[in-house]
């Protein structure tokens, strides 16, 4: 693709990747304000969404086999915990946003956990295995096998961790 149709497919996919993560929050909110129709609207047009923006995301970026695709996971999260984040923190504290400093270390320290789970399975390809992954709804922790009392991140409680499925 020519330089500017990169950039119009990226700038679309970045839209529409926004698009479905607001429409998503949306839908939480109207469930929340016992709303369900509305809520199943959002959600309608959120998968949608979600077609615009993995069919965009194609076009930028190939999937390969496994093993190159979790070499490409761990460099990604690797360098996002090691290099943006936490320049973005370092810039959030320069500013003193304290909202935007706690959610950027989070970010930081979770991106690094995500790191080692990636390269746990690269190193000890983890296919022929099952194991069980809690996300924490708060901060994005992933905890292997049960939940922690408290998320070592961001300390929410039990209860705010979702079993992926």
């Amino acid at each position: 693709m020519k330089e500017r149709t990169v950039n119009n497919v990226h700038s679309a996919f970045i839209g529409e990747a926004k698009a479905y993560q607001r429409l998503l929050m949306f839908a939480k909110k109207a469930e929340n304000e016992d709303l369900p129709q509305i809520a199943h609207l959002f959600r309608a047009i959120a998968a949608a969404e979600g077609v615009h923006s993995r069919r965009h995301f194609a076009l930028l970026e190939s999937i390969a086999d496994t093993q190159t695709n979790l070499e490409k996971a761990f460099q990604s999260e690797t360098t996002v915990g090691g290099i943006h984040y936490s320049k973005m923190l370092q810039e959030a504290e320069d500013d003193n946003e304290k909202i935007a400093t706690t959610i950027f270390s989070q970010a930081r320290d979770v991106e690094s956990l995500h790191a080692k789970l990636y390269k746990k399975a690269l190193d000890h390809l983890i296919a022929d295995r099952s194991t069980e992954y809690y996300v924490c709804t708060t901060c994005g922790y992933v905890a292997e096998r049960k939940t922690p009392e408290s998320c070592p991140i961001c300390n929410a409680n039990k209860s705010k961790f979702k079993k992926i499925v």
